[in-house]
């Protein structure tokens, strides 16, 4: 069949959920045997997340292909297991890119460039654009931020045009708002929704599905009244209550109809509701999981969103370790070695976060410190890797000015060094060594036992320092072994302490590769060994 296009779009407030919401239908669609892919269209200047503080846009997650991109599309990732590219994650920072590299080469012929046609034809190109490099039934296209967004304009329409040319058995618009409850009244309102919805068909752009965001259950009469109002069908009017896990919105959605009610609308017969039987397993053993293991998070940032893929990475480990997780933010700052016991008592495990720059750093190395002393079973990730090398080096191989050059360019011991191929690099963005590079375990090391024994596998990255190979046979005549390297280049991949419960750093982030039905063997191996170590919190 032709590829049917999916829009979602907000109002009222932002930080709604409708990543999650696509994601969700994204998977719901899967299960029927649909062919999908989920994309994010963002509406900032700036070319990709790469450059932006986690307080600004929360982490940036990297695709396989080595594009940095929003938040979400891990979350389209987690639900769906597809695999997203650069072709997923557009900003408009990028489509105004393109069209200018268009113009200063002459491709427009001396025309006068303006946001329609040139801008908003480059959009619908971008939309388009995964259907013709891959056979797909639906691609679902998130557009960032709230109707009414002067930047959002020329999105809206694109999208408009969009649905005109390929008419209502192939475009077809979700809207996503907002239902508040006013406490001292004791109400639902509506009006919100009302105006939201309104504000979108002065853009020419009729909704022909309402998803209503809420705290408190809607009465049939309230979504009747929003149906009636917002020229919605009643059984099109969905509601999205809080849940007590993101994971079980597309079953909240399936229960309600979301699914069949757009391929209806599109055309299609639904046919028979498939049971998402691994999804229901995995969502009845997350209920189940009654032990609760506490995780310290070390890292600078008291912001959930920074590390969403490693706290959702650890929510999945726990599950099919039938515990629940608790993540607990250590701010790195605050770490020293006079309260590092304080700060890191009740943890059943520590994960030395990721990141970027001087701050926080000297409380991450006290804490990997404190973690080896003692024997907690410790993850470190990127930063956090190279931060338990320096920790080993400073302590153990004895040289107390041990550093990485990002910190310390002068360093005379520097463990953790500049790559080669960075050291020409004078632009930020999109310069890292990003993206999914092969990894060649050593047999018998804690890691090659975690991945099932594989001796190949592929991982994603996101930095410009590594492990300093001549240090290599130094650090692993005193304990700390280098048991991952990359077969090109034989940089240090995953460093471990096979004479500890778990201790184990990886250059590469394992947490843009954990999945719900998939979780990554490295985090499933952490937990364990963080279960087998404790008792109940």
């Amino acid at each position: 069949m032709e590829t049917k296009y999916i829009f979602i779009t907000g109002g009222v407030a932002s930080s709604l959920g409708k990543g999650i919401i696509s994601a969700s239908l994204g998977k719901l669609l899967q299960a029927r045997g649909y062919r999908i892919t989920i994309q994010k269209f963002d509406p900032y200047i700036n070319i990709d997340p790469g450059t932006l503080n986690p307080y600004e846009h929360g982490e940036c997650y990297v695709t396989a292909d080595g594009m940095e991109t929003d938040l979400d599309l891990g979350h389209y990732e987690r639900f769906t297991g597809i695999e997203t590219t650069c072709d997923n994650s557009v900003t408009t920072g990028r489509i105004y890119l393109s069209v200018i590299e268009r113009e200063r080469r002459g491709d427009y012929l001396g025309k006068t460039i303006q946001v329609v046609p040139h801008i908003t034809d480059e959009i619908k190109r971008r939309i388009l654009l995964n259907a013709t490099k891959q056979p797909l039934d639906f691609v679902i296209t998130e557009i960032g931020g709230t109707i009414g967004d002067i930047e959002s304009q020329p999105f809206l329409e694109a999208i408009r045009q969009l649905r005109w040319e390929l008419g209502p058995s192939r475009a077809l618009n979700i809207h996503l708002t907002y239902v508040p409850f006013l406490a001292a009244a004791g109400e639902l309102k509506t009006k919100p929704t009302q105006m939201s919805v309104k504000q979108l068909q002065g853009l020419g752009i009729q909704p022909e599905v309402l998803v209503l965001r809420t705290e408190h259950p809607l009465g049939d009469e309230l979504r009747a009244k929003v149906a009636h109002f917002c020229n919605v069908e009643v059984q099109a009017v969905i509601q999205s209550q809080d849940l007590p896990s993101i994971y079980e919105v597309p079953v909240n959605m399936q229960r309600q109809g979301l699914d069949a009610v757009i391929l209806k609308k599109m055309g299609l017969q639904p046919g028979v509701t498939p049971d998402l039987g691994p999804w229901h397993d995995f969502l009845k053993r997350r209920k189940q999981s009654t032990k609760v293991l506490q995780v310290a998070l070390v890292g600078k940032y008291d912001l959930q969103d920074a590390y969403k893929s490693i706290i959702e990475s650890l929510a999945h480990a726990g599950t099919y370790n039938d515990v629940k997780v608790k993540p607990v933010f250590v701010n790195s700052e605050g770490i020293t070695t006079e309260n590092v016991a304080e700060r890191l008592e009740g943890m059943a495990g520590i994960v030395i976060c990721p990141g970027f720059g001087q701050r926080g750093i000297e409380g991450k190395i006290v804490a990997a410190g404190y973690a080896r002393q003692h024997d907690i079973p410790t993850m470190g990730i990127c930063l956090g890797m190279q931060m338990m090398v320096v920790e080993f080096a400073r302590n153990v191989l004895g040289y107390p000015d041990a550093n990485s050059v990002e910190m310390d360019a002068g360093t005379p011991h520097n463990v953790i060094d500049l790559m080669e191929e960075q050291k020409t690099v004078t632009q930020m963005g999109g310069t890292m060594r990003l993206g999914a590079y092969a990894c060649e375990l050593v047999k018998g090391s804690r890691a090659w036992k975690a991945y099932g024994e594989d001796t190949l596998i592929k991982e994603r990255h996101r930095h410009r320092y590594e492990f300093n190979n001549h240090y290599l046979e130094e650090f692993e005549r005193h304990g700390m072994k280098c048991v991952g390297f990359n077969p090109a280049t034989n940089l240090v991949e995953i460093v471990e302490i096979p004479t500890l419960k778990w201790y184990v750093g990886t250059q590469f982030h394992p947490e843009y590769s954990s999945l719900v039905l998939h979780p990554h063997p490295l985090f499933m191996s952490f937990i364990k060994a963080c279960v087998d170590g404790t008792v109940e919190a």
